[in-house]
């Protein structure tokens, strides 16, 4: 795997500034693992592929947010690429096990209906590492917003 095609991860408070670094798929199964073992509210990650261009002030041109309930056994992406907009995982009605995951205590809403299987969870994150951060074909998407409403704006933390 191309050295330029990581994935920068931060889940806990000391990843905030130094994120995991993941170049394999063996490194995406752990740090999931990490996820659903983890600590209360810290049941989530963002994610950044190393691949993609920055914007001129230095920002990723995208995030990826990895949110994972292990009693349910279900999970959620949410993906904003610039060339799709800000999508959500679909899943079957009430297949959120929960509204809100915990990127290091900090909470991400999520739409009711966005919940799918940790396996396809996964296997979407390792698309995203493979293809060089592009959108993951394996994984259903639609817009994202809380049960259906439209997002106001691009910060998906609201407001936080």
């Amino acid at each position: 795997m191309d050295v330029e095609n990581r994935l920068e991860v931060r889940y806990r408070k000391a990843d905030m500034q130094e994120p995991v670094l993941i170049s394999t798929p063996e490194g995406v199964d752990r740090f999931i693992d990490a996820l659903l073992e983890g600590a209360e509210f810290h049941d989530a990650a963002h994610v950044l592929s190393t691949a993609r261009p920055r914007v001129d002030i230095g920002f990723p041109d995208h995030e990826l947010y990895v949110g994972v309930d292990g009693e349910s056994s279900v999970g959620v992406l949410i993906l904003s690429l610039p060339e799709t907009g800000c999508l959500v995982s679909v899943g079957p009605p009430g297949s959120n096990g929960k509204n809100f995951y915990h990127v290091a205590e900090q909470p991400i809403e999520l739409p009711s209906d966005s919940g799918i299987p940790i396996p396809l969870i996964r296997e979407g994150v390792k698309e995203f590492l493979s293809s060089g951060g592009k959108l993951p074909g394996c994984i259903q998407w639609r817009p994202y917003g809380v049960d259906g409403e439209p997002v106001e704006d691009d910060d998906i933390w609201g407001g936080n």
